[in-house]
């Protein structure tokens, strides 16, 4: 059993109650344990870490680097590739290509060297899980896994309208568990298939889903609600309606409230939070303030923001009206795809200005939720990689909270009615390290239900990043000295030493098999696939790792 012991760094790790205090850190066989209680035990190894920081390894809960609609956009993105500086082969690595959208050797050669250690793609349709799982297995280093795509599932809307919780409750748990998905994702719920059908978007929670005589609030509410039920580790993942759009953010605020206390994560809230439109005051603004508040208030609430950032990018989704939304607005090449009875998806290549009011009042937007947010064990540190920018800029971001200084110069710089748009120019507010690493590692490992993420207590999993201590943020967290997977040194002075495979999560909850001859039936009518072929078995996950139910032991 190895033992290895990292000494005399300032350990910054909020699970535990640390902020900066020198600490020694051991590990076990890829776990941290408690200091061994007789003094003279002597470790394999020792990492000296005087005057640098540690941290957990870094947890991005929401980002898109496997599935359908990532190949396709890296098959769209040829350009890109061009220009963007290729990951070159190595004893150890392999080679790959990066931009917005890298390829799978690169994510995790490139998530590793940023001092991330595990990432879940956000949107994934259960017809797709199984090249998905290749995909991630052929992701190396960081741990990872996925959320399934329902709020648009044919099957799901059925059991809706029919009024059967019950029915419902078992379909969402087999269909986690036949995709060896994580968590429940609702994508626009009702508006892609309203689409797909041929008749728009929906604009509201009450618009009717017209072939199914279902409701995009009977979706959220009645999926919120089997999340809840089947005591899931993560709840109920919502991309709201109208993303984008101005005046969106009553949408998002009846969103909120129609969930009435029960657990949800609304994700890349950032896109949800305008003002503007013929019902609104007409004027694109900030309506991050309403929305905060009602955050602010109800604990039931966590969301990540998907923070905008400057520069060339690609938007891809799996809410296809908005695909082709941005392609209207921007004029820039479009796919759409629609993946039966399950999803959709749209990809638009992207870039967002300084000099354009639009983009940057929704930079402006998501640094507002991040400095008028009061818990930041509820608000997680996202770009919904790659639609607001790619995850390389993480280390930006951090810059810009931790200093107000170096925000007000880049406000100084961007279009100027941003500054009487936004209440910006007024939030002195200033990250912690400690906060920084609440919203890049503890929160998003808590929201999640990982209780061995985020965190360097004892049976803790020995994911563990070193910064070497700089004014300039963006250095600092752009470089980390040491990165450790599991106890291993991946990581050196930038460059990766060894490139493992991680784990794959997933969950499995319990459902009435009864059930499963009749879910047969009804695929073998309506899907073009046989039903055998559907499920994903275990050997797609030669690291799976099943996570237990909320109370599970």
């Amino acid at each position: 059993m190895s033992l290895l012991q990292i000494v005399n760094g300032r350990v910054v790790d909020p699970v535990q109650g640390l902020d900066g205090e020198v600490r020694d850190v051991w590990i076990r066989d890829g776990k941290i344990i408690p200091p061994p209680a007789v003094p003279s035990v002597r470790p394999d190894r020792v990492l000296d870490a005087s005057g640098l920081v540690v941290m957990a390894g870094g947890v991005d809960m929401h980002c898109h680097i496997a599935g359908p609609k990532v190949n396709v956009a890296r098959k769209m993105r040829p350009e890109e590739k061009r220009r963007a500086e290729p990951v070159r082969r190595t004893p150890r690595t392999r080679s790959g290509t990066t931009g917005s959208v890298p390829s799978t050797f690169a994510t995790g050669y490139k998530y590793t060297g940023l001092g991330y250690t595990t990432a879940f793609d956000a949107a994934i349709p259960p017809l797709a899980a199984r090249h998905a799982h290749e995909e991630l297995h052929d992701t190396p280093i960081i741990d990872k896994g996925f959320f399934v795509l329902m709020g648009n599932n044919h099957y799901v809307m059925q059991q809706i309208r029919s009024g059967d919780r019950a029915r419902l409750r078992h379909y969402v748990a087999w269909l986690l568990g036949a995709a060896k998905g994580y968590a429940v994702k609702a994508v626009n719920p009702g508006g892609v298939e309203e689409w797909k059908a041929g008749h728009g978007n929906v604009t509201g929670l009450d618009d009717p889903v017209e072939h199914f005589g279902v409701t995009p609030r009977q979706i959220i509410v009645e999926l919120a609600q089997a999340a809840s039920d089947l005591r899931l580790p993560h709840p109920l993942h919502i991309h709201c309606n109208n993303l984008g759009l101005p005046g969106n953010w009553k949408t998002t605020l009846a969103t909120m409230e129609a969930l009435e206390g029960r657990r949800a994560h609304l994700t890349h809230v950032q896109f949800h939070s305008y003002g503007g439109g013929p019902d609104d005051g007409g004027s694109f603004a900030s309506r991050v303030a309403p929305l905060v508040d009602v955050v602010n208030a109800h604990e039931n609430l966590t969301v990540d923001v998907g923070q905008v950032v400057f520069g060339d990018t690609t938007s891809m989704t799996g809410d296809g009206p908005l695909g082709y939304f941005l392609h209207q607005v921007t004029g820039r090449k479009w796919f759409s795809a629609d993946t039966e009875n399950e999803a959709g998806c749209g990809i638009v290549p992207i870039e967002y200005k300084d000099h354009s009011f639009i983009h940057a009042m929704q930079w402006a937007i998501g640094l507002e939720w991040f400095l008028l947010a009061r818990d930041p064990w509820r608000i997680v540190l996202s770009t919904d990689h790659p639609n607001g920018g790619t995850f390389l800029s993480y280390p930006q971001i951090i810059h810009l909270l931790m200093e107000p200084d170096y925000r007000r110069e880049v406000l100084q710089s961007v279009h100027p009615r941003v500054m009487k748009r936004s209440v910006l120019k007024d939030l002195d507010r200033a990250y912690s390290l400690s906060e920084i690493a609440i919203i890049t590692r503890a929160a998003p490992a808590r929201i999640l239900g990982l209780r061995n993420k985020g965190h360097l207590g004892p049976g803790a999993d020995a994911d563990i990043t070193i910064y070497t201590p700089d004014p300039d943020r963006t250095k600092m967290f752009s470089l980390p000295r040491i990165v450790l997977k599991d106890g291993e040194v991946i990581v050196e002075e930038g460059q990766i030493r060894n490139a493992p495979t991680g784990r794959t999560f997933h969950v499995a909850p319990a459902y009435d098999e009864k059930l499963v001859s009749e879910i047969q039936e009804w695929f073998e009518e309506h899907y073009t696939i046989q039903f055998a072929n559907y499920a994903v078995d275990e050997h797609y996950l030669p690291r799976g790792e099943c996570v237990a139910s909320l109370g599970s032991k």
